[in-house]
């Protein structure tokens, strides 16, 4: 007799964990307040505002560029971890293996990690890299961006529109498809400007 008292005890309290469970899921979005996307990185920036400004030095041309160099064009930022690692490697040939289709597109790719002027320099030279790698070498701009972990930049990719507004972010991204999402993106961007 004890044991089947116990049994319902036990299931009334189950039913009423449940249904306090369910009410609470319920009532959730009631008092929800919206806050800022967030990623691993950090709080994500919010779209359709402008893209943070930065100037950083890089292997190609003048020794620097800055995002303002290329208002009238879209710009893809993307930032990575580490020249030479495998994911990053694939993630940047597939941008150069794409690079006319971008040029089409009025647009420019910029590479952001935290690796040297020198080490870009060599990461282009082994990967026949026709784009600029810039050196975000104290993460600055990495943390800005809501790309950054501790002592890498994360693998996150950002498309300003020519205005410099920033029109998309991708987190999560898979380097062997990633140029051929963000070309998608950026002619569903340029269809609809």
């Amino acid at each position: 007799m004890l044991s089947r008292r116990s049994d319902t005890i036990f299931m009334t309290r189950r039913v009423f964990f449940k249904l306090v469970a369910t009410v609470f899921l319920a009532l959730l979005p009631a008092f929800s307040v919206p806050i800022a996307a967030f990623a691993l990185g950090g709080v994500q920036l919010p779209l359709n505002q402008a893209a943070p400004a930065f100037t950083l030095p890089t292997n190609t041309g003048d020794g620097t560029v800055s995002l303002a160099d290329y208002r009238g064009k879209w710009v893809v930022v993307y930032f990575y971890p580490k020249d030479f690692t495998s994911g990053c490697t694939l993630e940047a040939r597939r941008f150069q293996q794409d690079l006319p289709r971008y040029t089409d597109r009025n647009a420019q790719i910029l590479g952001v990690s935290v690796d040297s002027v020198s080490s870009h320099a060599e990461f282009c030279d082994s990967e026949g890299l026709k784009f600029p790698l810039l050196a975000d070498t104290d993460g600055a701009v990495s943390k800005r961006y809501g790309s950054w972990m501790g002592v890498v930049a994360l693998r996150h990719t950002y498309i300003v529109d020519p205005d410099g507004v920033l029109r998309a972010t991708f987190t999560g991204v898979n380097p062997a498809i990633h140029s051929a999402e963000v070309l998608a993106k950026l002619d569903e961007l340029r269809t609809s400007a």
